[in-house]
């Protein structure tokens, strides 16, 4: 019996972003300056919509969806999908994180915890082409999509999500004050 051929999905751009990202960041150096570098390299590198295909772009009616795209030591390259009205809780991660919209148009609530209460520290409604980086502490927020199309960002972590069950490392049910 001869051997089946074995399709496997090429993920348009992927490589390239993540090839460049072994070549220019030093992925045990300090937290805050390679989420920074990062994304410096993403606004470079970013894939298109294409990184998914278009059942993963349609998202889930429910909650917002994960798409693991490429997992390693230090690395995690996720797709989150979001329709319209979706959010997650106010919570930070476990590692540094950059952040790229490549649909629609994510909108971010900052805050800073103060033990018993958390402040609102800052907004932005990022578009498509916006990346962002940033490293725990002090990287407590909210994603929202308020738009009224299904918004796409991908997020490349600097923690193996394959072995962690996700990138959370808490949420924040405190008062907003």
């Amino acid at each position: 019996m001869a051997p089946t051929a074995m399709s496997v999905r090429t993920r348009p751009g992927l490589d390239r972003l993540v090839s460049r990202i072994h070549q220019g960041v030093d992925l045990a150096g300090p937290a805050r300056r390679t989420a920074f570098a990062v994304a410096d390299l993403m606004r470079a590198e970013m894939p298109g919509v294409e990184v998914l295909t278009p059942a993963e772009r349609a998202g889930d009616p429910t909650t917002y969806s994960r798409v693991t795209l490429h997992t390693e030591e230090r690395l995690s390259v996720i797709a989150v999908v979001w329709r319209p009205g979706q959010l997650t809780e106010i919570h930070d991660h476990i590692a540094w994180c950059t952040v790229g919209v490549i649909q629609g148009v994510e909108f971010e609530t900052l805050y800073r915890d103060h033990g018993d209460h958390l402040t609102e520290i800052g907004r932005a409604a990022n578009g498509v082409g916006d990346v962002s980086g940033f490293a725990p502490p002090g990287d407590i927020h909210r994603v929202h999509n308020t738009g009224d199309e299904t918004a796409i960002s991908l997020h490349v972590y600097g923690a193996d999500l394959s072995v962690a069950p996700s990138s959370v490392r808490r949420e924040y049910h405190l008062p907003v004050r």
